[in-house]
């Protein structure tokens, strides 16, 4: 759940429910197999609904589930804090890798 393109897509779908191409679009970089994989596990963990929308042709739709709510605010926490902590992080980075070469 912690991995880069999970909260990417839960963010996205915070917005509103969301097709699989719209997705794709949203979410530069990710490839299509990356994507469905994602959005299965999501799936799978209960994070996200996927609906079926009957037409020609016959689309997909994902929404946040209410589970997946509950998450965003503990990653809008964490996105504060990388926000607020960046300066400290890179200083401890450049710390580390001057002891180390």
């Amino acid at each position: 759940m912690a991995d880069k393109w999970s909260m990417m897509v839960l963010t996205v779908l915070d917005g509103a429910p969301a097709r699989f191409n719209e997705l794709k679009r949203q979410l530069q970089g990710i490839s299509q197999k990356s994507l469905s994989m994602t959005l299965r596990r999501l799936e799978r963990n209960g994070l996200v609904t996927r609906k079926v929308l009957m037409g020609t042709p016959v689309g997909v739709e994902y929404t946040l589930s209410p589970l997946g709510a509950t998450l965003l605010e503990p990653m809008r926490a964490l996105y504060r804090w990388t926000y607020e902590k960046m300066d400290e992080v890179e200083a401890a980075r450049a710390a580390f890798d001057a002891i180390a070469a």
